[in-house]
């Protein structure tokens, strides 16, 4: 009877600020009483564990299911669309990755001071990468081999094209499943993050908090150079004229609204609104703008590129031009990927940890570091996203009217 309001009232509480309030007594509690914080360590320990079970199924099924479900032939006349999209998301994780090498971030993990086996040269990635792709797909489940895992994935995903109708509904049923578990999942992310912090405060002190904000402006910092340098330059090429006025319509009508509501699926009519008003074509942009809310992802692409160098940076592991272009390209194929839940591009971090062989233990640490600092992150990564499906739907249409 005591727990009920309780529960009414923390479902009519948004997550975010159910994750801030966690944030406060995790700090709090770390300062007025350390002896208690093995008590609620437990809490963050089982957040991890969940979403180190879960994640390596949900790149699994979201990969098949996305490739499957593509009809083999189908046209969609959305070429340049998809061209903008994708170059796009290599800029962002490109983006990303720079300003990883020039303002590198450090983070408090267990078990950082063992470092572990460090790739060489690009090289020596390669034939990790060739000899992950061929392992056993259960094992590579079992193990949370994200490379393997993505392989068996793309080739399912390309066989299963040519499956039935009620195959191809199954897989998309099975996706929808797999992500309602990932958002259950992260409802429970304030009574992990409360454990983290508490936990991670009284080991490691207010040093991990310096952590944190070096982070998190790396982070945002990205975003916002994303916003207003790198994405107009895009447009600016496309369309052959001052790119502002476009940019600021879509940041001010579309990414403000994203941020808030940080879900690029719950945007989708902000942007068809704001389209129609911009007199694009309704055939393109009916399309265009929920296709891009699945597979346009810059700002997921700099998480992903962020967080995965910052855990390199703590492990110590040297990361040449080569092995960070790789990067690059594996960031911007995984944000494609990424869930359309709030939180769900921190999940395909160990996808990326991979490349430098950082583990999954360690890899997840990464992750519930991502959910601690995801209060501003993911709504800023929620803007950039959205209001660039927008953008780039406008630029493309926009393109054949220049002079």
């Amino acid at each position: 009877m005591i727990l009920s309001p309780l529960l009414r009232r923390a479902q009519r509480t948004s997550l975010v600020s159910q994750i801030a309030i966690a944030l406060i007594l995790g700090v709090a509690l770390s300062a007025a009483w350390p002896a208690a914080t093995p008590a609620v360590a437990f809490l963050g320990h089982l957040f991890i564990s969940a979403l180190k079970a879960i994640a390596p199924v949900l790149v699994f099924v979201l990969v098949v299911a996305a490739i499957g479900n593509h009809r083999p032939g189908e046209n969609t006349h959305m070429r340049p669309i998809l061209l903008l999209y994708a170059i796009g998301t290599l800029a962002a994780a490109a983006v990303g990755v720079a300003a990883s090498m020039w303002f590198p971030s450090t983070l408090a993990l267990k078990g950082a001071a063992q470092a572990q086996a460090a790739p060489g040269a690009v090289s020596e990635v390669l034939l990790n990468v060739v000899g992950s792709i061929v392992a056993n797909p259960v094992k590579a489940l079992q193990d949370a081999n994200y490379i393997g895992i993505l392989a068996w994935a793309v080739a399912l995903g390309v066989a299963l094209r040519h499956a039935s109708e009620s195959t191809r509904e199954m897989l998309q049923d099975g996706a929808q499943a797999v992500t309602r578990i990932i958002q259950w999942v992260i409802r429970c992310a304030p009574l992990g993050i409360l454990g983290l912090v508490a936990t991670t405060l009284a080991e490691a002190g207010a040093q991990a908090l310096w952590g944190y904000a070096q982070l998190l402006a790396v982070l945002l910092g990205c975003m916002l150079f994303m916003a207003l340098v790198v994405n107009p330059l895009i447009v600016f090429l496309t369309i052959r004229r001052n790119p502002y006025p476009l940019v600021l319509t879509c940041l001010r009508e579309s990414g403000v609204t994203a941020f808030f509501t940080r879900s690029s699926a719950a945007n989708i009519p902000i942007n068809l609104a704001l389209a129609k008003r911009l007199n694009l074509s309704e055939e393109t942009y009916s399309i265009a703008i929920p296709l891009g809310a699945t597979i346009n992802m810059a700002g997921a692409a700099i998480t992903i590129s962020v967080l995965s160098l910052a855990a390199a940076h703590t492990l110590d592991i040297h990361v040449d031009v080569p092995t960070a272009l790789l990067l690059c390209l594996v960031a911007s194929v995984c944000a494609c990927g990424a869930s359309g839940v709030a939180g769900g591009s921190l999940l395909l971090i160990p996808l990326a940890c991979s490349l430098f062989g950082i583990g999954n233990d360690m890899a997840m640490q990464v992750v519930g570091v991502g959910f601690i600092i995801g209060v501003l992150q993911d709504s800023a990564e929620t803007a950039l996203n959205s209001s660039t499906d927008v953008l780039f739907t406008a630029a493309a249409c926009m393109a054949p009217r220049r002079a």
